[in-house]
C-alpha cells in the first residue's frame, strides 16, 4: 500500500475540491473569520485574572470562584462533542452565525449575573457556544482547495490562539476600567457584530450528509473506530498539548517566585509571548500545503521535546526561559495545523465531525496536562516540571513514530 503526501491510503483520493457551490474565499474573508474565532473563543479566558475579583463582588467562596475555570472548560468540551457535528447536515453558515449570535447574548446575560451559581451556569453556556469558533474552521478547509486548506485552516486558527492569549490582558485592563461585569458586557458587542458580518459575507456551503441528531453523534464515535489516522492524530494532538499546558500552568509558579518575583500584571504580559506561534502557524500551514505536512509534524514534536529542555536552565534564565517558551508555542502551533491538515482531507463530508473528536482528545489533553502540573509542581518543583513536559512530548513522538510505521505498510 503505497503513501500520499498526507500519509493517507492511496486508496483515497489525495486530492479533494471545494464544497458544492462554495467560492474561494478572498483573504480579507479568512481574515474576517479569523477575527469572529478570536472573538468567540475569548469569553472561555475572561474569568481565569478575574477569580479574586468575582470572588469578593459576588461574596462566593474561592473553590466556586475556581470552578469557573473548570465550567468553561467543560462547557467546550460538551460544544465539541455535541454541536460541532451539526455542521456536516445543517446549513454551516445558519449554523456558525447561529452561535455566534447566542455567544453575544449570553455572555450579556452573564454580565448580569447577580449571584455565584447563575455566573457558573452563563459561564457554561457561553463556552457551549463559544465552539462556533471551530464550525468556522471547519467552514474554511471547505471552501478551499487542497493546496491551499493548510494555509486557510491556518488564518483561522490563529483567531483561536488570539483570542485566547488577549482575553487574559484584555479582561484584566477593563476590569480595572469598570468592574469584571464590564468584561462581558463590552465583548458582547463585537460578538453580535462578528455575526452579523459572518451572516453578510459568507459563501452558502451545502451539507452533504443526511443523518439523524442521534445516528450523527454515532457516527463520531465510528470515525473514530474506522480511521486509524484520527486515532493516532488525536492521541497525538492530546498529548502534544498536555505537553504545552504544563507550561502554561508552571510558568505563574516559577514567575512569582525568586529570582523573578513578578506580579500578576507582569507574567500576564510575558505570557503574550506565546503570539510567537500564530506566525509559526502560518509558516506551518503553508509547508503543508506544499506537502511537507509530515515534516512540519515531526519538527514541531521535536521543539516540544527541545524546549523544555531549554526550559530546565529557566529558572533562574530569563533568556532561556524566553526562548524555550517561544520554542513550545511554535512546535504547538506547528503540530496543531499539521494534524488538521491531514485530518480535513480523510473526509471532506465529516470534516466537522473529524475536527469534533480530534479537538475533544486536544483539550481533554490540555485539561490532564494542568492537572498532573499541579501535582508534579508540589512533589518535584521546577526540575519535575520540565521532565514531566519532555516525557509528554517523548511519548506524542512516539506515537507519531508509530504513525508513520503504519503508513507505510
Amino acid at each position: 500500500m503505497t503513501e500520499t503526501a498526507l500519509g493517507t491510503s492511496s486508496a483515497r483520493p489525495a486530492r479533494t475540491s471545494p464544497d458544492p457551490g462554495a467560492a474561494a474565499p478572498g483573504r480579507g474573508l479568512l481574515l474576517l473569520m479569523a477575527v469572529a474565532t478570536g472573538l468567540s473563543c475569548a469569553g472561555n479566558y475572561f474569568a481565569q485574572p478575574l477569580l479574586d475579583l468575582i470572588s469578593r463582588d459576588l461574596h462566593i467562596g474561592t473553590t466556586l470562584a475556581g470552578l469557573l475555570v473548570t465550567a468553561s472548560q467543560a462547557g467546550y468540551a460538551l460544544g465539541l462533542l455535541l454541536i460541532v457535528p451539526l455542521g456536516d447536515v445543517l446549513d454551516r453558515r445558519r449554523l456558525a452565525v447561529g452561535l455566534l449570535a447566542a455567544t453575544a447574548l449570553l455572555l450579556a446575560l452573564t454580565a448580569a449575573a447577580p449571584n455565584g451559581p447563575l455566573l457558573l451556569a452563563g459561564t457554561v453556556a457561553v463556552a457551549l457556544t463559544a465552539v462556533g469558533a471551530q464550525v468556522v474552521v471547519g467552514y474554511a478547509a471547505a471552501l478551499v482547495p487542497e493546496e491551499a486548506r493548510g494555509r486557510a485552516v491556518a488564518t483561522v486558527m490563529s483567531g483561536v490562539l488570539l483570542g485566547g492569549l488577549l482575553a487574559r490582558t484584555v479582561s484584566g485592563a477593563l476590569a480595572g476600567l469598570g468592574g469584571w461585569r464590564t468584561v462581558y458586557w463590552v465583548s458582547a458587542i463585537p460578538v453580535a457584530v462578528m455575526a452579523v458580518l459572518l451572516h453578510r459575507y459568507l459563501p452558502r456551503v451545502r451539507s452533504t450528509a443526511r443523518l439523524s441528531y442521534p445516528a450523527l453523534l454515532r457516527s463520531s464515535l465510528a470515525l473514530l473506530r474506522q480511521e486509524p489516522l484520527l486515532r493516532h492524530r488525536s492521541l497525538l494532538g492530546g498529548l502534544s498539548l498536555a505537553s504545552y499546558s504544563v507550561q502554561l500552568t508552571a510558568l505563574t509558579f516559577v514567575l512569582a517566585r525568586p529570582p523573578y518575583d513578578w506580579s500578576e500584571g507582569a507574567i500576564g504580559l510575558f505570557g503574550l509571548l506565546g503570539a510567537v506561534g500564530v506566525l509559526a502557524m502560518t509558516f506551518a500551514g503553508r509547508l503543508n500545503d506544499r506537502g511537507f505536512v509530515q515534516h512540519v509534524t515531526g519538527s514541531g514534536i521535536v521543539l516540544l521535546g527541545g524546549g523544555w529542555l531549554l526550559l530546565l536552565a529557566g529558572e533562574r534564565s530569563l533568556l532561556w526561559l524566553s526562548v524555550g517558551i517561544v520554542a513550545l508555542n511554535v512546535g504547538q502551533q506547528a503540530v496543531l495545523n499539521s494534524s488538521q491538515t491531514v485530518l480535513y482531507a480523510l473526509r471532506p463530508e465529516a470534516r466537522n465531525r473529524l475536527n469534533s473528536v480530534f479537538m475533544t482528545s486536544f483539550f481533554v489533553g490540555g485539561a490532564t496536562g494542568s492537572a498532573l502540573t499541579a501535582v508534579v509542581w508540589t512533589h518535584a518543583g521546577w526540575s519535575g516540571v520540565c521532565l514531566l513536559g519532555t516525557g509528554l512530548a517523548a511519548a506524542a513522538l512516539a506515537v507519531w513514530g508509530l504513525e508513520r510505521v503504519r503508513a507505510k505498510h
